[in-house]
């Protein structure tokens, strides 16, 4: 494995459980690998946002009796490629939005993309699809982001470009930042958008043979084999394919939800429906698979917001029939069904979270320290590794006396006298005084060592880190972040929402952020 990328595990292979899609061909009931689902006939209505205004946009033609004589499909393009044909390295383009402004994440994105974002302690955001997509072997990769977009381009040239491809195929990883242009002087408007924009450039890929783009959200945490998600949506002819889960009622009203007949095809598409609207959308999930108790807990098929797409279908969509849609979940998709395009859905049982918010991004990394056999995801997986930039940094230093319980170290770490650590994770270079007391704690770490002469710049040279004495709990403490001595952040009050930006700190949903490059002076009690 060349040394620029590397993983906690000795080798990549594809995953291949927990996956599965809900078919038929030819009549005969297929079932997935690894448990049997079997489908029910829910629903026919559909439910199409802002088809109104589309529909004055650009006319939509009459249902259409062969799903080949529909603009952008091929004859044969959509019948399924034999298991032997699949070349996703060829074939299949990723393409990961990076989101927009990232408010719900902020302050984390204060200074950098949301994709950028540290995980585990090692890791970042941005590494979980690119690594799905590697160990599935796409090794074309775009990521398209418009907000502070440094960060992660050093990341993914540092980490990515020297490994992906060969010699013989051409493999890349980068990102497409928002541009002006001389046709289009907007920024992106949204996820359809950003895409339509970069088209030009997304041609030269399907002129080198990519048939399918695989679209991708940078702020998830999950591993998925895309091999498969890519065989299933040829097989079944779909021109979109979602990938979908089961949902509870409680987070339902954040996703795009949709109906789907005994053959997987989805029959109603909404996007984040909310009062009567949510009620409508409610199913019977074992049509994914579920048993009955999680069918009952969670009765809405959710959109994971990763799809495939036959690429001269989105071409012709988002060109020709809707030049002004800005949105895959509001305006593409159920435009699409509706104009007679095949949407299939490709039921997901995997752990898969969306972690676009402080509190969600918080506990999913928390709950990789959980010992009590909750914890639904893990970088320790030599089947499919999680890869990142190589660093080169020394072990980390656990000193005298010191106690780590429930914890994940990261590289280059130094933690010293009597100072106890528990259900936190530690990031990269962090720096922990003696006497010091964490607990439920995300820590992000430091960009680098810092020198004496360094220091001085900053009053009172208080270094980057805890400080000796202090006693933190459920905070996040963002990078290069001085903390001095006996600081207590505990948030006795259980505040739930604070703006002191200018003290440094903020509260998220009851989460104490320390933002990055803040100073927070000795004996500051939060």
């Amino acid at each position: 494995m060349p040394v620029a990328m590397r993983a906690h595990c000795l080798q990549k292979e594809s995953v291949q459980g927990g996956l599965s899609s809900v078919r038929s061909i030819a009549g005969q009931r297929l079932a997935p690998r690894h448990g049997v689902h079997k489908g029910v006939r829910v629903g026919s209505k559909v439910v199409v946002s802002r088809a109104q205004a589309l529909q004055t946009q650009q006319p939509i033609p009459p249902p259409l009796q062969s799903v080949e004589s529909l603009p952008g499909i091929a004859a044969g393009a959509l019948t399924g490629a034999g298991k032997d044909d699949l070349d996703m390295s060829k074939t299949v383009l990723g393409i990961i939005l990076g989101g927009g402004a990232g408010t719900r994440l902020y302050p984390l994105t204060k200074k950098r993309a949301k994709p950028a974002v540290p995980l585990g302690a090692n890791y970042r955001l941005i590494d979980i699809p690119v690594s799905n997509c590697v160990n599935s072997n796409v090794t074309k990769i775009y990521c398209l982001t418009q907000f502070n977009s440094a960060s992660l381009n050093r990341h993914l040239s540092q980490a990515y470009n020297s490994s992906v491809g060969a010699y013989t195929s051409r493999g890349f990883v980068e990102v497409l930042a928002a541009s002006q242009s001389n046709v289009r002087k907007e920024w992106f408007q949204g996820t359809a958008d950003a895409v339509r924009q970069y088209m030009w450039l997304f041609e030269e890929a399907m002129r080198d043979g990519v048939q399918d783009f695989l679209i991708l959200s940078g702020d998830h945490l999950y591993r998925m084999d895309y091999k498969e998600f890519v065989r299933k949506h040829r097989e079944s002819g779909a021109a979109i394919t979602i990938a979908a889960l089961p949902c509870d009622e409680k987070r339902a009203s954040a996703f795009g939800l949709m109906k789907i007949d005994d053959e997987g095809r989805v029959i109603e598409f909404a996007e984040k429906p909310s009062g009567d609207a949510l009620k409508a959308m409610q199913v019977d999930t074992t049509v994914l698979g579920v048993d009955a108790k999680t069918a009952a807990e969670k009765p809405y098929i959710a959109s994971m917001g990763i799809y495939v797409m036959t690429a001269n279908v989105l071409k012709e969509l988002l060109e020709n029939h809707m030049p002004t849609a800005n949105d895959f979940g509001n305006e593409v998709i159920p435009e699409a069904r509706k104009m007679g395009y095949p949407v299939q859905a490709y039921a997901f049982q995997g752990y898969w979270e969306d972690i676009g918010t402080i509190e969600a991004f918080y506990n999913a990394n928390l709950a990789l320290v959980k010992t009590d056999g909750s914890a639904n995801f893990s970088f320790y997986d030599k089947e499919a590794p999680i890869y990142t930039m190589s660093r080169f940094l020394p072990p980390s230093k656990v000193l005298q006396d010191v106690v780590v319980r429930n914890a994940i170290i990261g590289d280059g770490s130094n933690i010293k006298a009597r100072s106890r650590v528990s259900n936190s994770i530690i990031g990269l270079r962090s720096l922990i005084g003696e006497d010091v007391v964490m607990e439920d704690t995300l820590m992000l770490g430091s960009d680098y060592y810092e020198t004496v002469e360094e220091c001085a710049w900053v009053p009172g040279c208080l270094p980057m880190g805890v400080g000796n004495g202090s006693h933190i709990r459920k905070a996040l403490i963002d990078k290069n972040a001085r903390i001095g001595e006996r600081v207590q952040i505990l948030n006795k009050d259980n505040v739930q929402e604070a703006n002191r930006e200018a003290e440094g700190f903020m509260i998220r949903d009851g989460i104490v952020c320390v933002i990055k490059d803040s100073v927070i002076p000795s004996g500051t009690v939060i």
